[in-house]
């Protein structure tokens, strides 16, 4: 005589009872709960993320631009073409950025020689603004001072955005809001 097995029916294609039944066994299962939760999370993330940066500009050259660094030094986004350059745009008052400033040092150093990573400082009152910032926060990447003109040129419409460029300084992605420094890892080096 043989026993039947004991425990959870293994998932196996709908059988007898239709799709109804085989999404009710299925649900009965720890990991398909967690990873239908973990598929919504996701589509509302990425859904958010695409809906954020839909205003920004699309895949392309970016624009030619050279910025005064905090020092007065001028720096353009064409000297930094020959490898993968990420453009943090924040202001000093927001508070999503100063959250986000750790990811983006972190980055950078994680990054090493393989990328670059730059800031552009916008919406702020004056120059001693953004000196507090980056004493505040400790900001160990380097920072240019941009404008109005600049921001309406890259389309940004909140802080934090960042622009990942590829090595011809072509658009290659964007987002808005607080990016994890994995997330802005992945979109720099791959």
């Amino acid at each position: 005589m043989t026993s039947a097995p004991t425990g959870p029916t293994p998932p196996s294609a709908p059988a007898p009872g239709g799709l109804s039944a085989w999404l009710e066994r299925m649900h009965r299962h720890r990991w398909f709960r967690w990873g239908a939760d973990l598929a919504i999370v996701a589509a509302v993330v990425l859904g958010a993320g695409a809906w954020q940066s839909r205003g920004h500009l699309a895949s392309g050259t970016a624009p030619e631009v050279t910025l005064p660094a905090l020092d007065g030094a001028p720096v353009s986004l064409a000297s930094l073409r020959g490898k993968p350059v990420m453009v943090a745009f924040w202001a000093p008052w927001c508070g999503v950025c100063k959250a986000d400033s750790g990811s983006v040092s972190l980055a950078r150093r994680l990054a090493g020689d393989r990328a670059a990573v730059v800031s552009i400082a916008a919406a702020y009152d004056d120059v001693a603004q953004v000196r507090g910032y980056v004493a505040e926060r400790g900001v160990d990447y380097p920072v240019l001072l941009g404008d109005d003109a600049l921001v309406r040129a890259f389309h940004v419409e909140a802080f934090p955005t960042l622009y990942f460029l590829d090595a011809q300084g072509r658009v290659k992605g964007s987002t808005t809001g607080y990016t994890t420094t994995a997330g802005m890892l992945l979109r720099l080096l791959l």
